[in-house]
């Protein structure tokens, strides 16, 4: 391997610190730009005391790293709607329904109820505003849809993302955030007060275009799963796809072929060297080879409708055939690491996304352990050396991934060796002829033979992805892993890189730091795992109590013979919290938890005869008929909680007399799940 040029690695690492800060720390209302400034003024004079040495003293190191934590710190404060005076939040009025003029930008996937899109919007009440936003289009049974660049004019009321309700749930308000989105509004047709086509942008015609490719594709004689999973590969829409198919996948370990990615983009650039490598021999022929390269890459990216996923990874192989090109005394992670820290510039918010961490941790393991990885064995015949490739780029590529992974998804497939032997040496010749396909349909010169033929290929991968995630006892679920252990995953992992490749006092020495970080996060998460609550949950038309012990979790609910330990929300809370041992109870009519009493009144409206006042909680489920004035007169509860199994007519009434009574009201459907601890 040549020479690492340390500092692009550093100061990428700072940037990308600093804006791992920004986005965990409260929001600053001054400006970052002087810190900005502070910084640079610091730095220009630790260079000035440091020009003439031989090698930076540990004071330059120091501030050169503070300043790039402040760079990127202000790079991601900056795009904050706090910092920007025309973000539209900033000019929204509460509760109440105003004009908005919003321009289409991104087709997000529905849900059972609503169309789903990110809308940038210009104006609100005629005031010139900034700022993206979600919409939610309620489908009413019309299947009026709109596309990338419309420009509407609605009357709606700007609201927040709802919060997630439950312990451990995935929270798509801060997954929106990272997209910049920081409101929705609700509409149905008749609100769009207007709706005209804007002025064209590149990812509007590039998804016109994907559009028109896939009402080709839909013509022809091609099978339902097989065009959706042609979408996915060539197209990178995914919309289509089953959901028992993309489980398929996730048990598989083959999900990673369904996003156009980091994957699809490297194999098209290997066939792109390879397919123009005669032009080497041409003056000039490796400039032109490079231009070909980048122009064909960008043309996938905007074949594939210019997604995020595929900006980013054709952006990572622009840098690399550059590279190439000018040939600089560096090597690939020297690149990997400058775009990595262009994109961070430009999309500071792509840090935090999941496909965005996945793929530069996989290519960094890949050039950083493969190549001795694959010097244990020097194989002679060509079939020999693609079989030792494709294994040892997947060992790389897992070591990158797995804590990540399992942090993220919780389940690790144990075949997905066998899947990438059979999936990625076919993947090349799927994606050219993908590409092919779709060349064919534009042209409209797609032959039902060629069509037939290309379905038929994808048929036999899904029969064989459906074998594999068949083979139950090979995919591991439910596996609880922290953030904590994540973080010391790839802190031991890479100790033992670095002793593996050489042996020293210091790699050895690493080697125990990280081993006894590891220790001390198991340590913590068992502490952690010992801690007790009892959690009233968040569940339409039925009532849900979970008490944690340790590591078992007794559910209290009143079918005990219907299990709800793989359902909402049971399995991600105990996924979370470590709940090894489940158990399933009749909901008591008073329950006890540590010191606390709680009572609960249901439909029959009944209240124990021996119960002895006062009592800590008075849960109300299944919308009892009581008088809940003469209730807290004789029970006189600490709190009054009212979880989501009750009419919201009812629950109206009792919060209004808890707040006549001066009592804490509860409702689980607005505040979440109620937590004891």
């Amino acid at each position: 391997m040549r020479f690492i040029n340390y500092a692009v690695v550093q100061f990428s690492l700072c940037f990308a610190f600093g804006i791992g800060l920004a986005h965990t720390l409260p929001p600053i209302t001054f400006s970052p730009f002087y810190l900005v400034l502070f910084c640079l003024a610091i730095l220009i004079i630790a260079w000035w005391h440091a020009r003439t040495q031989l090698f930076p003293s540990l004071f330059f190191g120091i501030v050169t790293w503070i300043s790039f934590v402040v760079l990127g710190y202000s790079n991601y404060v900056l795009r904050t709607p706090i910092q920007q005076s025309d973000h539209y939040t900033r000019h929204v009025i509460d509760h109440t329904h105003q004009s908005l003029q919003v321009k289409i930008t991104e087709i997000v996937k529905p849900d059972r109820f609503n169309f789903k899109y990110i809308a940038e919007v210009s104006a609100v009440a005629n005031k010139r505003t900034s700022g993206l936003l979600l919409l939610n289009l309620q489908k009413e049974g019309s299947m009026a849809t709109f596309n990338i660049d419309d420009v509407l004019l609605v009357s709606a009321m700007v609201s927040d993302i709802p919060t997630p309700l439950n312990p451990s749930q995935f929270d798509y308000a801060a997954y929106m955030r990272t997209l910049g989105v920081h409101g929705q509004i609700r509409i149905r047709m008749p609100e769009v007060l207007s709706k005209k086509r804007g002025a064209p942008t590149l990812r509007g015609r590039a998804e016109l275009l994907r559009s028109n490719i896939i009402t080709k594709l839909r013509g022809s004689s091609i099978p339902a799963d097989e065009l959706a999973i042609i979408q996915a590969l060539v197209l990178g829409q995914r919309q289509d796809i089953s959901k028992e198919l993309y489980s398929d996948y996730a048990a598989a370990g083959a999900i990673h072929i369904l996003a156009v990615s980091g994957l699809h983009v490297g194999i098209l650039y290997v066939l792109l060297l390879t397919l123009f490598r005669p032009l080497t021999y041409a003056k000039y022929g490796r400039t032109i080879r490079v231009v070909f390269i980048i122009v064909y890459l960008w043309g996938f990216a905007f074949i594939t409708g210019n997604s995020p996923s595929v900006t980013r990874a054709v952006s990572m192989f622009t840098f690399f055939a550059f590279a190439t090109l000018i040939e600089r005394n560096t090597n690939s992670i020297n690149t990997l690491f400058l775009s990595f820290f262009v994109l961070l510039i430009l999309k500071p918010n792509w840090l935090f996304h999941v496909g965005f961490q996945l793929s530069y941790l996989a290519v960094f393991f890949i050039l950083w352990i493969q190549p001795k990885l694959y010097s244990y064995y020097r194989p002679k015949w060509y079939l020999d050396k693609m079989i030792w490739g494709i294994i040892t780029v997947t060992i790389a590529a897992q070591l990158g991934i797995v804590p990540l992974s399992l942090y993220y998804f919780h389940q690790f497939p144990g075949l997905f060796f066998i899947t990438n032997l059979v999936v990625i040496p076919f993947l090349g010749l799927l994606l050219g002829l993908g590409i092919l396909l779709v060349l064919l349909a534009l042209m409209n010169f797609l032959p039902d033979s060629v069509a037939t033929l290309y379905g038929q290929i994808i048929e036999k991968l899904n029969d064989f992805i459906r074998w594999v995630a068949a083979q139950d006892d090979f995919l591991y679920t439910d596996i609880h892993f922290s953030i904590g252990e994540a973080l010391g995953s790839y802190l031991l992992l890479a100790s033992l890189i670095l002793c593996w490749k050489q042996l020293s006092s210091r790699t050895l020495s690493f080697v125990l730091f990280s081993t006894l970080f590891w220790i001390s996060i198991q340590v913590y998460e068992s502490f952690r795992s010992s801690e007790n609550e009892l959690v009233i949950f968040q569940k339409n038309r039925t009532t849900l109590i979970g008490v944690k012990h340790n590591k078992r979790l007794r559910l209290f609910q009143k079918d005990t013979i219907k299990s709800n330990r793989n359902t909402y929300p049971v399995k991600s809370y105990r996924v979370e919290k470590n709940c090894s041992e489940i158990t399933s109870e009749v909901i008591p009519t008073i329950l006890r938890y540590n010191n606390s009493t709680i009572l609960l009144i249901d439909s029959l409206s009944v209240v124990p005869k021996n119960l002895i006042a006062p009592i800590d909680v008075l849960l109300l489920t299944d919308s009892p008929k009581i008088n809940l004035e003469t209730a807290i007169q004789l029970i006189r509860p600490a709190k009054v909680v009212a979880d989501g199994s009750n009419y919201h007519s009812f629950v109206n009434r009792w919060k209004e007399t808890c707040k006549k009574e001066k009592l804490p009201f509860h409702h689980t459907a607005e505040k979440g799940a109620f937590v004891l601890e």
